[in-house]
């Protein structure tokens, strides 16, 4: 069900002629209240695509109705062109629907740099179709809609004590904060204020989405979305919702992971013992970014010499003598020494761990990444759509 699992929420997913495979492009996602409470997050890209700039102004009173979805056109650098597209296809939903185009968030993904009339004909045609198709079970088809390179959707629900998340995600490259290149819309039946909203989403986001970072490139589009419409009628237990919600955001980012173009391997970076959790995070991610480190695990090479290197580029606080490093389950290093025996190491699996003890405090935080693969490379250097 994804995103019209809670009550109180309707989507759509059509084929508007965007993608050249006849695919679902143009998704949805209609909050029917009673409350329209909404928060987002956003790419920290400079370079901003229209919809991200729309959404930004469009968001911050707290109140959103709707967000549709394009895949098959970032609408980024196109331009004033490419703005009033995002603007008219605001006030087509919010036509439509009858609400305010201020209270529509409008999200897109594909190629940069192209569009024209057509483009925005069909999505503003996109757009009135999916409305007019509008139900509370077309949470599947919309999380087919807003797809690209991805080989499958990816959907995630938590229900507990009366209420229900539920969320769709979209993204297999550019994955690196902030955000990764994704579209995410999450919604909610429980009463939340939107203080209470953007400050979960926050915290949620701050440890699943930030913490991917696949290929270390950064999208322009990237829009993590939260609505919640009260049709539960139960005010959520904070700590309980809090925890909930980064579960399910936990499960998304997951998802992307398993997804990423080419990968062979989906790696998770454990920093543990680090002296505050800023330092566990620069450290995986200066491992997760690292082209030799993942270009030995694609070749199944357990080199932990690769990982101490690549930590030893950071300003984190610690003795790169007096680091352990695991890999699968075995201590390949000692105390900035060799320990097990390479051989001793199976990297055969997709599923991928590497443990760094920096032995300086007590903070510990989690980065996921992918290795770097033939595939990824001849993926993005043929990819156009």
């Amino acid at each position: 069900m994804s995103v019209t699992a809670p009550q109180g929420f309707e989507a759509a997913g059509v084929a508007a002629g965007l993608k050249s495979t006849g695919k679902p492009d143009v998704a949805v996602v209609v909050n029917r209240g009673p409350l329209k409470v909404g928060a987002a997050v956003f790419t920290s890209n400079r370079a901003k695509a229209n919809p991200i700039i729309w959404s930004q102004q469009a968001v911050a009173d707290g109140a959103v109705e709707a967000v549709v979805l394009n895949s098959g056109g970032a609408n980024c650098f196109t331009g004033t062109f490419g703005f009033q597209t995002t603007h008219q296809t605001a006030e087509r939903a919010a036509e439509l629907l009858d609400v305010s185009a201020g209270d529509v968030l409008i999200c897109s993904t594909g190629l940069i740099g192209t569009g024209d009339e057509v483009f925005r004909q069909k999505v503003l045609d996109g757009t009135a179709a999916a409305i007019a198709g509008l139900s509370a079970a077309g949470g599947e088809d919309a999380s087919l809609a807003i797809m690209t390179t991805d080989s499958r959707p990816k959907r995630a629900v938590r229900s507990q004590d009366g209420w229900t998340i539920g969320g769709m995600a979209k993204g297999a490259g550019m994955l690196a904060p902030g955000l990764a290149t994704m579209l995410v819309v999450i919604t909610t039946d429980a009463v939340l204020t939107a203080a209470e909203a953007d400050a979960h989403l926050r915290d949620a986001t701050r440890v699943s989405f930030d913490r991917l970072d696949s290929d270390g490139c950064m999208s322009t589009n990237d829009q993590v979305t939260l609505m919640a419409s009260g049709a539960s009628g139960v005010t959520p237990d904070r700590d309980a919702f809090r925890a909930a919600l980064a579960a399910v955001c936990v499960d998304l980012a997951e998802q992307l992971q398993g997804d990423a173009e080419g990968a062979s391997h989906d790696i998770r970076i454990v920093v543990q013992n680090a002296a505050s959790e800023e330092d566990a995070v620069e450290v995986g991610r200066s491992v997760a970014r690292n082209n030799l480190f993942k270009a030995a695990i694609f070749g199944n090479d357990p080199n932990w010499g690769r990982v101490l290197a690549a930590i030893g580029t950071t300003q984190a606080a610690f003795d790169p003598y007096d680091v352990d490093v695991w890999m699968n389950g075995v201590r390949v290093c000692s105390a900035g020494g060799p320990d097990a025996p390479r051989e001793e190491v199976d990297l055969t699996p997709r599923a991928t761990e590497l443990v760094i003890d920096l032995k300086i405090g007590d903070a510990t935080a989690v980065i996921l990444t992918n290795d770097l693969t033939h595939d990824y490379v001849h993926e993005n250097s043929a990819y156009a759509s």
